[in-house]
């Protein structure tokens, strides 16, 4: 693969700290995004390659300027890495909509206001990509993730449109689709709703206690993680989207084969309603 620029939201935590060390130590060059000094001068003494700015996903109306200023200071990026995120954990009933209107502002509004700042930069140099972070959580649901769910799978949909309509362009979109790997997202990154409805203590109760257990000792690695990006990135053909892991794998496959068992299920009613 060429030597390439890429811009990497969240690139002080999550997959994004492997992918940004991964692609530096293949000679790319990496410009990262964090939210604060403190994380920026943190990040300068682990990965001091890597040209930090200060942006805030969230701070929408900022976005085209943080990206200007990095073409301006750095040269134009090839590799858009829409990786800031978090989950939210929590039964839907007890889940305040406040807690929904953050998870999509970060989730949805964040990278698909990161990803609209380059798309005319892309279209105009007809080339780039961008791979926008969902999750298996994007293709398929458990209990108690709702609104993360909701969020990967609203990024997940948007992320298909993007992607038929920058192909004209040259320009590639695919969404990386992970399981569960050791990472915080289910640590420190996580915000989780207090219990309050009894009623779910059966059903949610060890669904919380299993993910906190098992955070950090996941079946996935992400330095693989990242060394499969930089693959994905050097393809000539790379495909909607990608799943990573074997338990990505194995849910989403279980999902579409259900699927199919109900299409076939309820065909008839389907069709009755064509005039």
């Amino acid at each position: 693969m060429s030597i390439r620029t890429f811009f990497i939201t969240g690139a002080n935590s999550g997959f994004g700290l492997p992918i940004a060390t991964a692609a530096i130590e293949a000679g790319h060059t990496v410009i990262g995004t964090v939210r604060s000094e403190a994380s920026r001068e943190a990040l300068a003494k682990t990965l001091p390659e890597l040209r930090t700015v200060l942006c805030d996903v969230t701070d929408f109306d900022r976005i085209p300027n943080v990206v200007e200023q990095a073409e301006d200071e750095h040269g134009p990026v090839d590799v858009l890495i829409n990786n800031a995120g978090y989950g939210h954990e929590g039964v839907l009933e007890e889940s305040p909509l406040e807690e929904m209107r953050r998870q999509f502002d970060v989730n949805v509004f964040g990278a698909v206001a990161v990803a609209k700042a380059f798309l005319p930069r892309f279209r105009e140099r007809r080339r780039g990509f961008i791979v926008n972070v969902t999750s298996m959580g994007g293709m398929i649901t458990m209990p108690g993730i709702a609104y993360y769910c909701g969020s990967k799978f609203a990024l997940q949909g948007i992320s298909e449109v993007m992607r038929s309509e920058m192909a004209l362009f040259g320009v590639q979109v695919t969404t990386l689709c992970p399981g569960s790997f050791r990472t915080d997202w289910a640590g420190r990154s996580m915000v989780r709703t207090d219990r309050s409805i009894a009623d779910y203590d059966s059903l949610f109760d060890p669904i919380r206690e299993a993910r906190q257990a098992v955070s950090g000792k996941q079946l996935g690695d992400p330095q693989k993680l990242a060394a499969a990006v930089l693959t994905l990135i050097g393809s000539d053909n790379p495909p909607p989207q990608l799943l990573l892991g074997s338990d990505a794998l194995s849910h989403v496959t279980a999902r579409i084969e259900r699927l199919q068992q109900e299409l076939v299920a309820w065909k008839a009613l389907t069709r009755s309603t064509d005039g």
